[in-house]
């Protein structure tokens, strides 16, 4: 049997042991503060879930690529317009089967040819102040792989079947100038011409100048000379005419006729000069040969 005190003992226990009882869990203004900043995350997820959802919409994210952006087996497509800020470095660029291809700048476009050492090789920059290639050779062919133009350090070679100057003075060539047939365009004039220097023409064949329908003039200010080592020198026409040529004056000897003359005869100097002599029923030169003196 327990006595009366042992019973007030023990109920004091059990009273103060169910006094120190906690409580576990957060709770006042530290619950708020967590269901605060819970709340602010799950808004951020979903700004962040919204913003990620209109930036694929709006690039047009697809699992071939990105907007105008196709990555093919073949490599990069790219279509419509597009913007480079940086070089860009390419094996190959080709346009659309049956589209053109354009390339455009404010400044200018440089295409760029180097070596393993990044040495230049062969530069092409088109610009605002003009197109500029630079290289070894440089070449220009038809679509059969005729070659129309070439040009490097040694020569430039013409390879059309007519070269055509438009210019209204011409071409002016510094050096010679070596080509089977110089022919102006119909009905109009060709004219060699060299200011300040001499025109000369060789050809270990011959030379032909023809003008078929029209005249052949040729002018210096000092002497035009034809000169035939070994041949001849042929006038063939039916009408060859000698003008300005010099008259000789008969000597005091000579009688002097009162009619005016009209006709006379072509004499020749040793030297190969030609003069005039009045005419008369024998030969005159010998009498008015004071031209070769």
């Amino acid at each position: 049997m327990m006595t009366q005190e042992q019973c007030s003992h023990r109920n004091n226990v059990q009273s103060s042991e169910q006094a120190q009882v906690y409580k576990v869990g957060i709770y006042g203004w530290r619950k708020r503060c967590l269901y605060f900043f819970v709340l602010l995350m799950m808004i951020l997820i979903l700004v962040n879930l919204g913003l990620t959802i209109w930036i694929l919409k709006v690039m047009n994210f697809t699992i071939d690529g990105m907007g105008n952006l196709r990555i093919t087996a073949e490599g990069l497509k790219l279509e419509g317009d597009s913007e480079f800020l940086q070089p860009l470095y390419a094996k190959e660029i080709q346009s659309k089967p049956g589209r053109p291809l354009y390339l455009q700048s404010s400044r200018n476009v440089s295409v760029n040819i180097v070596n393993s050492n990044n040495q230049l090789l062969t530069q092409l920059v088109t610009g605002s102040s003009g197109f500029k290639a630079q290289g070894k050779m440089f070449e220009v062919k038809s679509t059969s792989g005729k070659l129309l133009f070439s040009a490097d350090e040694q020569e430039v070679v013409v390879g059309a079947e007519r070269l055509r100057v438009m210019g209204a003075q011409g071409a002016v060539f510094s050096k010679s100038v070596e080509t089977p047939h110089v022919r102006a365009e119909p009905f109009k004039e060709l004219r060699l011409e060299s200011p300040t220097r001499s025109l000369l023409m060789e050809a270990p064949k011959g030379i032909q100048i023809l003008a078929e329908a029209g005249d052949i003039q040729a002018i210096c200010r000092n002497e035009l000379r034809l000169e035939s080592k070994d041949g001849e020198i042929s006038l063939d026409a039916r009408r060859i005419r000698l003008m300005r040529l010099p008259e000789g004056k008969a000597s005091a000897g000579a009688s002097a006729s009162g009619t005016r003359q009209t006709v006379y005869e072509v004499c020749v100097c040793p030297n190969g000069r030609l003069f005039l002599s009045q005419a008369g029923t024998g030969s005159t030169c010998q009498i008015s040969n004071n031209v070769c003196l």
